[in-house]
């Protein structure tokens, strides 16, 4: 069994509603970086078109374009992939949501964001994801969530009783709040005893401005890398081992209630 694993966080520039654009961007960046086969690959939410509330521009047809993306780099690198995607539903609205790919191209797993930016209005264009989801990769249990899911200590909680010891978060987080970003990020890996993988688009769109600092965060809360500002391909090692043996260790999580 493999204990230490790669991970890359592709801290794109998302080019606003613009999907086409964007996968070049993130084709370059990734073709820089060079994920070695078995790694974990995540871009950031709604990295094909920026965080647009616009449904007839961020939605997928049902060609499914972001998801054959990600199947595609999948493949090319062979390598699981996670990435922002927006999906119709029979409401009429789209769903945020987060879909893991495996190097077959096979979804492994597909969150819906449990909690919608109501203050950016995403809610009424957005309808709420209902369940925490998980996904094995090379002997994790990985529980993607979603940005503003990253206030909400609740559903990770919920995410480790089902197995979870490292975290997706894959987000759009503006630069005026970023030290939130960075705090509770950290955050959720010392109270969960797991690590976190958080990517953050940079760049700017017509409403917000963002600065990146993707994340890698140990389940010690230590940042092992940090991606900076700029576009970047963030990179680091993950070790089953050290997480299973600083649950064995401290074992608060016996202690939940």
């Amino acid at each position: 069994m493999l204990f230490t694993m790669n991970v890359y966080g592709c801290q794109l520039e998302s080019v606003w509603e613009d999907r086409n654009a964007s996968f070049v961007r993130a084709r370059h960046l990734l073709a820089k970086a060079q994920p070695q086969p078995g790694s974990l690959i995540v871009l950031p939410e709604t990295f094909s078109t920026g965080f647009s509330l616009n449904l007839e521009v961020t939605c997928q047809s049902t060609e499914a374009e972001d998801e054959a993306f990600l199947a595609e780099v999948a493949s090319q690198y062979q390598a699981t992939v996670v990435g922002g995607v927006i999906t119709r539903v029979a409401s009429g609205q789209g769903c945020n949501q987060s879909v893991a790919v495996s190097p077959n191209g096979s979804v492994l797993a597909r969150y819906t964001k449990l909690q919608p930016f109501n203050l950016g209005g995403e809610g009424t264009m957005h309808e709420a994801g209902s369940e925490i989801v998980t996904f094995p990769w090379n002997g994790f249990t990985v529980a993607p969530l979603i940005c503003y899911d990253l206030r909400f200590p609740e559903h990770f909680r919920a995410a480790v009783k089902q197995g979870a010891n490292l975290f997706v978060v894959i987000a759009c987080w503006p630069v005026k709040r970023y030290h939130h970003w960075l705090t509770l990020l950290q955050a959720r890996a010392i109270e969960n005893l797991a690590y976190v993988i958080g990517v953050n688009r940079t760049g700017s769109d017509p409403n917000y401005s963002y600065n990146g600092r993707s994340l890698v965060v140990s389940p010690h809360g230590h940042i092992i890398a940090d991606a900076g500002e700029l576009e970047n391909v963030l990179s680091a090692s993950v070790s089953l081992s050290d997480v299973e043996q600083w649950r064995s260790d401290f074992p608060a999580l016996k202690d939940m209630r």
